[in-house]
């Protein structure tokens, strides 16, 4: 599925191919709750990075988060104007790319179950809505992205 996104103030357009468009996977990790997160949580999707097309790229900043203090490998793209959280890149996976679903135009599919992790950083204002279907972890799901699509045959 061809995903099409952009930044609040239009300075960046960017599309993806997704095989893997459902956003099912909600993460309450500080970082995403505080860089993207306007409901506590963020939704990262999971694409073909060699698909990545930028329109504005020279408006594009990159965030690189502390991680027990250390520097993070992934690359967190945002627009340096209205501050939109883009997508997440990391060089140890360098055949994917993650959009955040909030900055998608594209309409996406409505996942049939959703994924709740990193619950053990949840800020105590976040509540979780988790439905009886959904699965939720302290830390990461036994599962990846594509494992998740794959199992429940939703693959584009």
């Amino acid at each position: 599925m061809l995903l099409e996104g952009s930044c609040h103030c239009q300075a960046v357009t960017f599309s993806v191919t997704s095989h893997h468009p459902y956003p099912f996977n909600r993460c309450y990790c500080s970082i995403c709750r505080k860089t993207a997160g306007g409901g506590g949580y963020a939704i990262n999707l999971s694409g073909d990075n060699e698909t990545l097309k930028i329109t504005g790229e020279e408006h594009v900043s990159v965030y690189r988060a502390l991680i027990k203090g250390e520097q993070s490998t992934g690359e967190r793209h945002f627009c340096k104007h209205c501050a939109s959280s883009l997508w997440v890149y990391d060089p140890d996976w360098p055949e994917l790319v993650h959009p955040f679903a909030s900055a998608i135009d594209t309409d996406l599919p409505t996942p049939p179950k959703k994924t709740h992790m990193m619950l053990g950083s949840r800020a105590d204002w976040v509540e979780v809505n988790a439905q009886f279907q959904d699965k939720c972890f302290d830390e990461y799901p036994d599962e990846s992205l594509a494992e998740w699509h794959q199992r429940l045959g939703l693959e584009c």
